[in-house]
């Protein structure tokens, strides 16, 4: 179709892509364009291209927003808990160390790979890449 944004329903070799949702496809860590591609070859490391589509992926790089939003949301979270752990029990330091301690830790490893997934499929979206370029 003449006048068709590529990000939102292309046509390529590999045929239609149509709109997906950043979200849905970030937190299935799948391709943004095609929602069927693995988007990681490790645990955060994005592939370099979408095995499904081909997309170049090359270029997609969250850097720190995905921490800053883990950080501000384990923070909401654990911060009231502990505050009322303490006010209702009263427990020694060192209970409270272990208490929080993995359950932050676990929190930011559960929640790196989905809000950097989510991150790259905003990029794709907004057709946003590393240093101005396009993404996809």
């Amino acid at each position: 179709m003449p006048g068709t944004d590529p990000a939102t329903q292309g046509r390529t070799g590999a045929g239609y892509y149509p709109r997906l949702s950043p979200f849905s496809t970030g937190l299935a860590c799948r391709c943004p364009r095609c929602g069927r591609g693995q988007l990681y070859k490790g645990f955060l490391s994005v592939v370099e291209k979408c095995p499904a589509c081909g997309l170049d992926l090359a270029g997609a790089d969250a850097a720190d927003g995905p921490a800053v939003f883990i950080i501000l949301i384990l923070g909401a979270v654990v911060v009231p808990l502990a505050l009322l752990t303490e006010a209702w029990f009263a427990p020694p330091l060192w209970l409270h160390m272990v208490l929080w301690g993995p359950l932050i830790l676990a929190g930011a490893i559960a929640l790196l790979r989905p809000f950097k997934a989510v991150m790259v499929a905003i990029q794709y979206r907004h057709k946003a890449g590393e240093g101005g370029g396009r993404l996809g």
